[in-house]
């Protein structure tokens, strides 16, 4: 019973925030933003059973990092961009060192360059018609990270990471297509969703990432 109570706590942490904590004031607000992901961060580094390993620790670094952005992007969208951007480095690093090669695997990239190259087309047309043609830069240096992260993270075999970096790429469409393309419906409540459950099997993934890299031998 106790394995469960820090992810419920997680879970009516962010239902809280989601469905119940008002714009105003933004100090609450961004509060208890924050809280989940320092309970996800905790679930991580003790989900790792032993003394977190280099990978492991890279890792735990991104989701505080990613912590980071979430207080950053409040008040400023660039900052906040360059929190979460580096986060995804520590991840993508993180999940290489325990890269389990696959051509099936490897060969995801296309799909992924695809998806990549598709919604990067949309958002600077949209970009340049708000006359925000100076985040084109930024923003396509992040959708190429935030993809190289989730190819990182589905060569590494594990279910848990692969999940967690889909539902981050999923989490990231949903509020760059509504911050720049069209409104869309419930964003909200999509986007934090997808994002706080997205860390949490991130954080999950520390239980298995290096067990299964040693059962297999790599």
């Amino acid at each position: 019973m106790k394995k469960f109570v820090l992810p419920l706590l997680i879970l009516f942490m962010s239902g809280l925030y989601i469905f119940f904590i008002p714009e105003d004031p933004a100090s609450v607000k961004i509060t208890f933003k924050l809280i989940p992901m320092v309970l996800i961060i905790i679930y991580a580094y003790l989900h790792c059973n032993t003394n977190p390993k280099p990978a492991q620790w890279i890792i735990i670094t991104g989701l505080f990092i990613c912590m980071l952005g979430d207080g950053l992007i409040a008040g400023s969208f660039i900052f906040g961009l360059a929190a979460f951007l580096t986060g995804h480095l520590f991840y993508l690093f993180g999940f290489i060192r325990t890269w389990k090669f696959s051509k099936t695997r490897f060969a995801m990239i296309i799909l992924i360059f695809v998806y990549s190259f598709l919604i990067s087309n949309e958002l600077v047309k949209a970009l340049m018609d708000n006359g925000n043609s100076n985040l084109i830069i930024p923003v396509i240096a992040y959708v190429f990270v935030i993809s190289l992260m989730a190819w990182s993270a589905i060569m590494t075999g594990n279910k848990w990471a692969i999940a967690g970096s889909f539902l981050f790429v999923l989490s990231d469409s949903i509020l760059s297509w509504n911050l720049f393309v069209s409104d869309v419906p419930q964003s909200s409540l999509l986007i934090m969703s997808t994002y706080y459950t997205a860390q949490f099997l991130i954080a999950h993934s520390l239980g298995s990432l290096l067990t299964k890299s040693r059962k297999e031998g790599l």
